[in-house]
């Protein structure tokens, strides 16, 4: 495809003014090949592959980052689901020790996280699955890197209420053990989880995965609003395609960039997840594009729709761009992470209730939302089993990643830092 001058000069003003970025870039590796029955053995093999393939990842990512001028945001790993591969090691103590091998291996490559401590139970609990949720509380508030995911249910299979039923007192032990309950920001709960999700927390290699793949996400929201603001004469159906065009672009760029890293480690490329993912910088919110489609502020009337609309738009932009769109591709509305959503939520036009409306027609879910530490197990649990059975109805990844902050009530505002941003509690 021949690429105009005026093309380049447009994806360079994207990178320089409007915040686009290669947000993550993720190496997912197979560890089921490192079990052994010698535990001691078996963890000097799960760090060795780590540490090696993760010191080569940052590697070559700072050199495309130097040669194109796009930056790379997170350089992360994800591993095969550890509930699989512990099955041969069943104690809490055992799988403690995996995840601080796991956390030294991430942090002496300089990896900034790395997924898959986790598991699949959709159907059932296996007693490696129920072993792994008793301990997380003591995994996320004694590591740095570790993220942790379930997949609690498929539209296939239904959801497992037996695993939910045991999340609302995991967070709360979780939270108390961290500081402002930090840690319930690296798990998050799924149904219909894809296996090739770039993005953390809930990153993990696969069972149908190869031995390694490298997956790249990508995000614009900065670009899109420019683009909505530039166009406010045109009626939605135009305004659809001039979003497309412009995700085209996003995620071609994105694709170049992934397929070269990917040759230079000698590993196969996966797929560009596309998504409008917030962060807290300045002009890079979900929310912000929402107003710039004419909505007074996400959580009025018309933000479904403007949502909708973004969501189509941007599958449809990056499926003619790519044939290896994958992961979540689509919008994220993290409550934490975007400052317009902050704002909404101060001014109480976004509540509790209408973000669960929203997430109906979003990627992922109800995400980084924080709560009152006091909030019973019990309906933490049922916040969850709300939200997740609104994937498995419509057949679409959802997921929640919540927050009990201990000693916290609605309205105050509580300082995760980084990219988790300032959370309301709602």
């Amino acid at each position: 495809m021949a690429i105009t001058v005026d093309e380049v000069f447009e994806t360079a003003k994207m990178i320089l003014y409007q915040n686009l970025d290669i947000r993550t870039t993720t190496l997912g590796i197979n560890l089921k090949d490192c079990v052994d029955s010698d535990f001691r053995a078996f963890k000097r093999k799960v760090y060795d592959k780590v540490y090696k393939n993760g010191s080569l990842l940052i590697k070559e990512a700072k050199k495309l980052e130097l040669k194109y001028g796009i930056p790379i945001v997170n350089k992360r790993m994800s591993v095969t689901p550890v509930s699989i591969i512990m099955e041969a090691h069943l104690s809490k103590k055992k799988f403690l020790e995996m995840a601080i091998t796991l956390d030294k291996a991430a942090e002496d490559a300089g990896i900034d996280f790395i997924g898959g401590f986790g598991g699949l139970c959709q159907k059932g609990l296996t007693r490696s699955d129920s072993l792994l949720i008793e301990v997380l509380p003591d995994v996320l508030s004694k590591t740095k890197h570790v993220c942790s995911f379930l997949n609690v249910g498929s539209n296939v299979s239904g959801m497992n209420l037996d695993a939910v039923n045991l999340l609302g007192a995991m967070l709360k032990k979780t939270a108390g053990k961290t500081k402002n309950a930090s840690g319930c920001a690296r798990f998050v709960v799924f149904v219909n989880a894809p296996e090739d999700n770039p993005f953390m927390a809930g990153a993990f290699h696969g069972i149908g995965e190869g031995d390694v793949t490298l997956n790249i996400g990508i995000s614009g929201p900065g670009v899109v609003r420019s683009v909505v603001e530039k166009n406010k004469d045109c009626d939605l159906t135009e305004l659809s395609e001039v979003i497309k065009r412009t995700v085209f672009k996003i995620t071609r760029a994105g694709e170049l960039i992934g397929r070269e890293l990917a040759r230079n480690l000698k590993i196969p490329f996966g797929v560009v997840d596309i998504s409008l993912a917030s962060t807290t910088n300045k002009g890079d919110s979900v929310a912000d594009v929402v107003k710039a489609f004419g909505v007074e502020s996400i959580g009025a009337h018309g933000s479904t729709l403007a949502i909708a609309l973004l969501m189509d738009a941007v599958k449809k932009g990056g499926a003619m761009a790519s044939a290896n769109v994958g992961g979540l591709s689509g919008t994220f509305i993290p409550v934490s992470e975007d400052i317009g959503m902050v704002e909404a939520v101060k001014r109480k036009s976004l509540s509790l209730d209408k973000l669960e409306a929203l997430t109906a027609v979003c990627s992922v879910g109800l995400d980084m939302v924080a709560i009152p530490g006091n909030t019973p197990e019990e309906t933490i649990n049922a916040i969850i089993a709300d939200e997740l059975s609104i994937g498995i109805i419509n057949n679409k990844t959802t997921a929640v990643r919540i927050l009990p902050i201990p000693g916290k009530r609605p309205g105050d505002l509580v300082k995760l830092g980084g990219l988790l941003g300032v959370a309301p509690v709602m």
